[in-house]
């Protein structure tokens, strides 16, 4: 009995523990602190030299909880990333995520030789265990604080962030092999080790995420369990990857990738169920790396490891965003962006847990410097990474609130969405009083009572009205129902129509103002909104244009086909009356179409 009241007793806190993480993503969202310090500062309470007391050392479950978690985590990313929106990012991301991580390794290691009594071979080893990003705290900081990336930004950081895994991991069991078995024998496979991995890696998830979409589409399983059945089949994707040698973090993304860019049933109830997932797995991997930590031991290497995170934030990681990027023609303001967002995170500290599981000399070492080069990369870029985007002008606030639809999956079929919204003031939908002929009214309920299209006539404030429409065309039905500010509505009054198709050196050259700098005259409106936007623009986003702004009016697939522009009143263009004169008739024209 005494051995069931203390298991019962480790449920209770471990439940306590996890409810803990829960309620500080509220902490995390109100003060700006990156979401992954928070639960590292958790588990640490907990810990050995916290209140919780609890002595926590088994590398071996840090190392099970650990891969479970960055499978999940993986999946979910790629189930989220659209090919349609990072195609033009994807080279370049991919050169970043092999040749940087190889760079950054390389770098930093060279520095780390130098102010620790390490060998070359380790000291490349602690570059390697620090040289991966993680996008989970990137985004989180980004979204929460209301910003919006330029579309080819935003694509690097997500498409890098997510494939840089694999390298990092390759190298640091690559180097741990050496340090075990002996460095001539290591140096014959390491070619072919790298091509197997990577190669099986990417048979596995291509074909495992084709697997996922066809037994998803196809087998009548229970209401509810479509979720479980996708993330368990991930977690098997990377298992099996793993145990034939391959990279599973690899195909564990690639099959993500698959399964959110085909038609899949239950696609929405599964991004519900991988939102709480991916939390989850995010809460318990932290809590169980600070409880694993010993914060008096870690201040024994705050210096070196102050040292090499200041270097790795300050020129490891921006060289090598610079050598990668530079041939691509990415500007300065984003090689240096994307140089600053390199986050360590879960896959760093991770990665330090492999030299102790395999009885590496300084397996201490390792373990402790890249936990503290973590904290220093999670406090100093995690704080200012808001602030740096909105330096380098590449975030851009978004003004129109996002729609509350509401989505039922419809079994049998892969077509077509049932979609609902809340009719709210200031809606188009209020304006125009009818929806376009591709989505087709099904029922609406007003004051409590359900009623049929016919019956209920035009909608009106407060209804909740649902529809069936197209796949790819539920965003355009978003627009409708998405209220406008009165800011916007004030904006209206005073600005000139344009085309999307209307390029920006003939737009500054008809109102006499500048070209903003770094900006191409050929360059369209509707380009300009897509490559600086993460997903596509919606009607009543603005950007800033010199002294004036464009505002998104009205969309189509995804692309921007009318924009205001209003110059703002302090900025006189240089021929007041010509400018007064040609806005008016461009505009009658554009109106008259």
């Amino acid at each position: 009995m005494a051995s069931l009241g203390l298991l019962n007793f480790v449920l209770l806190f471990g439940s306590v523990l996890v409810l803990a993480g829960i309620l500080s993503s509220l902490v995390a969202k109100r003060f700006g602190a990156p979401l992954l310090l928070v639960f590292i500062v958790i588990g640490m309470l907990a810990g050995e030299d916290g209140p919780g007391g609890i002595k926590f050392d088994d590398y071996a479950t840090t190392y099970l909880v650990g891969s479970l978690a960055l499978a999940i985590i993986l999946f979910d990313g790629g189930l989220r990333t659209k090919l349609v929106t990072v195609r033009g990012a994807l080279t370049p991301s991919v050169v970043l995520a092999t040749a940087g991580v190889v760079v950054t390794a390389t770098l930093t290691g060279a520095f780390a030789l130098l102010v620790l009594d390490l060998t070359l071979v380790e000291s490349l080893l602690l570059g390697s265990i620090v040289a991966s990003t993680d996008a989970a705290a990137v985004f989180f900081l980004l979204r929460s604080g209301g910003l919006e990336l330029r579309q080819r930004v935003t694509s690097t950081i997500e498409v890098e962030s997510s494939t840089n895994d694999p390298v990092a991991v390759f190298l640091t069991f690559l180097l741990v092999e050496i340090l075990t078995i002996g460095k001539g024998e290591a140096d014959i496979r390491v070619f072919a080790e790298l091509a197997r991995a990577f190669l099986i890696g990417g048979l596995v998830g291509y074909l495992g995420g084709r697997a996922i979409v066809w037994m998803t589409n196809r087998a009548d399983l229970p209401h509810g369990l479509h979720p479980i059945f996708v993330v368990v089949s991930a977690v098997a994707i990377f298992s099996v990857t793993s145990v034939i040698h391959g990279s599973g973090f690899l195909a564990v993304y690639l099959a993500g990738l698959v399964v959110g860019n085909r038609p899949v049933r239950a696609f929405a109830s599964v991004l519900s169920f991988h939102d709480g997932a991916t939390w989850l797995c995010q809460i318990m991997m932290f809590m169980v790396l600070g409880l694993l930590v010993t914060p008096h031991q870690l201040i024994n290497y705050a210096v070196p490891g102050i040292a090499i995170a200041a270097f790795l934030m300050l020129v490891g990681r921006p060289v090598a965003a610079a050598v990668c990027l530079s041939p691509f023609g990415y500007s300065k303001r984003e090689i240096l962006f994307v140089g600053w967002v390199g986050l360590r995170g879960a896959v760093s500290i991770f990665l330090a847990s492999i030299p102790v599981l395999a009885g590496v000399s300084n397996a201490g070492l390792f373990f402790n410097v890249g936990f503290f080069v973590v904290l220093i990369s999670l406090v100093v870029q995690g704080w200012t990474i808001k602030p740096a985007a909105l330096w380098l002008r590449l975030a851009l606030p978004r003004t129109t609130p996002e729609s509350k639809r509401i989505e039922i999956d419809l079994p049998g079929q892969l077509k077509q969405e049932l979609v609902g919204y809340p009719v709210q003031a200031d809606s188009a939908v209020l304006a125009q009083g009818r929806v376009p002929d591709w989505a087709k009214p099904v029922l609406v309920i007003r004051e409590g009572q359900i009623l049929e299209p016919a019956e209920a006539g035009r909608l009106v404030e407060e209804d909740y009205a649902y529809f069936l429409v197209p796949l790819r065309k539920v965003q355009r039905l978003d627009q409708l129902f998405t209220p406008s500010t009165e800011a916007e509505r004030d904006r209206e009054a005073g600005e000139f129509l344009l085309e999307g198709a209307a390029q920006l050196g003939q737009v500054c050259a008809l109102y006499g103002i500048p070209l903003p700098e770094g900006e191409r005259a050929d360059e369209t409106i509707a380009e300009y909104f897509s490559n600086r936007f993460e997903d596509h623009p919606q009607i009543g986003d603005h950007l800033p244009f010199g002294p004036a702004s464009l505002v998104a009016r009205r969309t189509e697939n995804g692309k921007v086909t009318l924009a205001g522009f209003l110059v703002d009143e302090d900025e006189e263009p240089q021929r007041p009356s010509l400018f007064r004169l040609w806005s008016t008739l461009v505009r009658r024209k554009l109106r008259s179409k």
